[in-house]
């Protein structure tokens, strides 16, 4: 409650003995939303509010039928049931059932789910009957399928909940004025309640609860910058504003807005637009519901199709040359073997196992990742765009500089500053705050010590200015600080060097010249002067008023500026090293964005205006945005098609804002950055919020998304080209053999042990090399990995094809058990031993040495294969024992393999400039 005023809250009355009355409208008032509460900012809205601000503040109220004494309870009631409450869309987090469910939507675990049909069909529903049904295709792959789900469920979901916990707890509230019983009441209620029509009384601290029409207004200063970028609060007025219309609707001086804030004043206003119909709730309606594709998402539908496109053209030449030269039953059941081959069945877990190891490194860094994918799509930004106020900059106000009239340093006058500011009895804004927190406590012990108080003359806006009368013991001064055209114009010397000396016409043309190059900094500047009162010349009436601001000695000038972050020039100078390009996109006016832009090491170079973009088309604007390093003065509607007319020339962009103008832009861009201070609708909109305002945290999650791209292409490539060749071998093998060249159970066995030891690639080490540049998701470089690294273990299969049929005598189907087991050994040693050649462009083991857990993982696995055919388990998948002078054979055949695919390598890379 604010003490100085004489309130009742409304939901704590009764109309019991006390004789108080209950405002609150009855349960059987509230009736169900019309359409028109769900509609959003319409043209006759619009209008609603340009009438509201260029017609008599008694004109407004007359077409609400409201009066300065408030609305009745009918009246409240009646319009409740026509708009609805007071709210805005949100996008609340889906029940976590459905959450769950919308997991199982990733692409590769679809290939899996659709594989996990066709072997139930297979294997259980049409079993031999002798044989009985085998469960245990189905149940590895669905619980791949399982596993995978789970984990991305959980960590989602986990971090949707600590998102949804940064939203204040706190009810907001509001003063409102209604009519009781023909009397006029003030009380506090739930912003939710207020309607149109409410007459609602304002005060600094206090957030407008909906979008208003100012009756009375006493210094009022609000906060727009979540609407409009501009850090500096704008003055109010309750005066007519016929200049206003509905393309400057935001900069009305008599109109507020829902989700702003009171900096210091106070004022009365009425409200004319609330909820969806709103500026804030229409923007907030707009941008609910389905995101936008990201580059991601791109990105895994073409990897998907090209793993498909490979499986079918595959699986359909196998099925036909087994049909042929076998019968076709036979054909089909290994045709979906080969499907199973083909299938990188572990990439949903070895993606989100990377995710989640990414996810969890930057929740060490206090960063809440909403949504796992958007740490993939930081690895692959080459493009952050970012507002300015309140993200590169700290939203707050400094002071930059205190100068003399000669624009050097002076202490004098920010010592002349302080006490204005100190002694002053009013409402201090937040440029007194700054002057305050610049002079420190020993510039304020100071001036306690040296100066009295004695009168003051409080700003107003039409003076802007306002002055305070200390004594030093021995005489009076009036300090004056205002705006500098004002305050200059009551200045008839200036202190220069010391002395006192007649301002000239000349020399007022320089020390507006002086301001001038101020403002042309971004800087807003005041400006400082003093009148010494000789005692026995102080007004007879004791009082000072503003008549008495005359004949004044300008002292300097104060320049102020929202300062940017201490960690925004290092973080930006440290993503342009990694191929990162930073664009500032803000509402806020372009002098300002310009000197910002050059404090943290962006050279601005020509600043682009909202206007000038309306004319363009998507792709004209996206040609103007990569030679664009700021663009000013932009609405949300506009950064929004700035960010994405840059996605339609290729590039993929992160956006971070923390306003309701950034929302639109959040929600376009592939990944959406914002802090915890944001309002809910931006933090609703991103992707991943920022605990800390460190922006170097953003470097690091750059740096791990493009460590999980490239771990997770290593697994992709290796895996996909690996059973492209074996498959490969198949075939050939399908046609020459008279048996099948491997059990259908050991090739799910093989790729399961494969698979297994891959889910250690999220903690593998990644070349620098590798992560120097974005890194994107896409299928021409997989479908050359494939198709020139692939063939080449196919080569060595069909040696040792050659080696168990001439050299072992493993020709026919009496010793297809023998041939079977030869190439299983080959091939899951080879498979896996390869991981180590191919995870590097580099020499393995001597210029690049995996992670011990892949090391461990791939040496079990190797040893797995080695021992998998002399055990009874191996018997009973129909593996026999190798003659031991098998071995030597293998040991030549793996190192040839690993030679070749070292030449291979190099030869690729000289073509094609790329490996992982």
């Amino acid at each position: 409650m604010r003490a100085y005023r004489n309130y009742v809250d409304f939901n704590t009355q009764s109309s019991g003995p006390s004789g108080r009355t209950n405002l609150t409208p009855p349960n059987g008032s509230k009736k169900k939303k019309s359409e028109n509460a769900t509609a959003n900012l319409s043209v006759g809205q619009q209008q609603i509010l340009v009438d509201a601000a260029t017609l008599p503040a008694k004109a407004t109220l007359n077409s609400f039928n409201s009066n300065p004494d408030g609305l009745n309870e009918q009246a409240v009631i009646d319009c409740r049931a026509r708009y609805g409450r007071n709210e805005v869309d949100h996008d609340k987090p889906a029940p976590a059932i459905v959450q769950f469910i919308k997991t199982f939507g990733n692409p590769f675990i679809l290939i899996l789910i659709f594989l996990a049909g066709v072997m139930f069909i297979t294997d259980v529903v049409l079993a031999d009957a002798a044989e009985g049904p085998d469960y245990t295709g189905v149940a590895t792959v669905s619980t791949m399928v399982l596993v995978s789900a789970i984990v991305r469920f959980w960590q989602e979901y986990r971090s949707s909940q600590a998102a949804e916990k940064l939203k204040a707890m706190v009810r907001t509230t509001v003063a409102i004025t209604r009519r009781i019983d023909g009397k006029p009441v003030t009380g506090e209620l739930p912003i939710e309640d207020v309607v149109r029509g409410d007459i609602v009384q304002l005060a600094a601290g206090d957030m407008i609860p909906a979008d208003v029409r100012f009756l009375r207004t006493k210094d009022l200063q609000i906060n727009q910058a979540m609407l409009t970028g501009e850090a500096m609060p704008a003055e109010k007025t309750a005066d007519v504003a016929e200049e206003v219309t509905t393309s400057n609707l935001i900069d009305a001086p008599n109109l507020g807005f829902m989700g702003t804030s009171v900096v210091s004043g106070s004022g009365t206003a009425v409200v004319v637009g609330t909820g969806k119909l709103s500026y804030f709730g229409s923007m907030a309606s707009a941008i609910s519901g389905t995101r936008p594709e990201t580059a991601f998402d791109k990105g895994i539908k073409k990897v998907t199709f090209t793993l498909i496109k490979f499986m079918v053209i595959m699986v359909s030449i196998v099925f036909v040359v087994n049909g042929l030269t076998k019968d076709w039953t036979s054909a089909f059941l290994f045709g979906i073997t080969v499907a199973v081959g083909l299938t990188p069945e572990m990439l949903p877990l070895v993606v989100t196992a990377g995710l989640a190891k990414g996810a969890n490194m930057m929740a060490r860094r206090k960063v809440i990742v909403k949504r796992l994918n958007s740490i993939q799509n930081l690895g692959a930004m080459d493009v952050l765009a970012t507002d300015k106020t309140g993200t590169l900059t700290e939203d707050r106000i400094v002071l930059e500089r205190h100068l003399d009239v000669n624009g050097q340093s002076c202490e004098t006058t920010l010592g002349f500053a302080a006490a204005n500011s100190h002694f002053q009895t009013g409402l201090r804004n937040l440029l007194d705050a700054a002057v305050l927190t610049a002079a420190g406590p020993a510039g304020l012990e100071e001036v306690q010590s040296k100066y009295t108080f004695i009168d003051e003359m409080p700003f107003d806006f039409v003076r802007r200015r306002m002055s305070v009368v200390v004594s030093d013991g021995f005489a009076q001064f009036i300090i004056t600080k205002g705006a500098a055209e004002e305050v200059l114009a009551q200045c008839t010397t200036e202190l220069r060097n010391g002395d006192e000396i007649a301002l000239s016409g000349e020399r007022r043309k320089e020390i507006d010249g002086l301001v001038a190059e101020q403002n042309q900094l971004g800087m807003r500047v005041l400006a400082v002067a003093v009148r010494s009162i000789a005692p026995g010349d102080e007004p007879i009436s004791g009082d000072f008023t503003v008549a008495d601001e005359t004949e004044m000695t300008l002292i300097g000038f104060l320049s102020f500026l929202d300062p940017p972050k201490a960690t925004a020039g290092a973080a930006i100078a440290s993503l342009a090293s990694r191929g990162v390009a930073t664009k500032v996109i803000t509402g806020d006016n372009p002098l300002v964005a310009a000197t910002v832009c050059r404090q943290i090491g962006i050279d601005p170079g020509r600043v682009v205006l909202g206007h000038e973009v309306d004319e363009l088309t998507l792709e004209e604007l996206g040609r103007l945005a990569q030679q664009t390093t700021v663009f000013a003065k932009v609405s949300p509607s506009q950064k929004a098609r700035i960010v994405e007319a840059m996605r339609e020339q290729g590039f993929t962009v992160g956006f971070m804002g923390d306003g309701i103008n950034d929302a639109p832009a959040l929600r376009t861009a592939d990944v959406g950055i914002s802090v915890d201070t944001a309002v809910d609708i931006a933090k609703e909109s991103a992707d991943i919020i920022l605990l800390e305002k460190d922006l170097t945290v953003l470097e690091g999650g750059v740096m791990e998304g493009r460590r999980t791209f490239v771990n997770t292409m290593k697994y992709i490539k290796m895996t996909a080209s690996s059973n492209f060749g074996n498959m490969f071998s198949v075939l050939v093998a399908s046609a020459m053999l008279p048996f099948l060249p491997m059990i259908p159970l050991v090739v799910l066995v093989q790729n399961l042990s494969y698979d297994l030891s891959m889910l250690t690639l999220p903690w593998d080490r990644v070349d620098e090399g590798d992560i120097k540049k974005p890194r994107k998701w896409e299928s021409q470089s997989l479908s050359k990995f494939m198709i020139f690294i692939g063939p080449i273990s196919s080569i060595f299969d069909l040696t040792t094809y050659a080696l168990m049929w001439f050299v072992f005598a493993a020709n026919s189907a009496e010793h297809a058990a023998l041939f079977q087991s030869g190439w299983f050994i080959e091939s899951i040693i080879s498979q896996t031993l390869i991981v180590h050649m191919l995870r590097t462009r580099r020499l393995p083991f001597f210029q690049s040495r995996a992670s011990l857990p892949v090391l461990l993982a791939t040496g079990a696995v190797c040893v797995f294969g080695l021992v998998l055919p002399f055990t009874g388990w191996g018997a009973t998948l129909g593996l026999v024992p190798l003659p031991w002078t098998y071995f030597p054979w293998l040991v030549g055949t793996l190192l040839a393999y690993m030679v070749l695919t070292q030449l291979i390598k190099k030869v690729f890379i000289r073509k094609t400039g790329t490996w992982i």
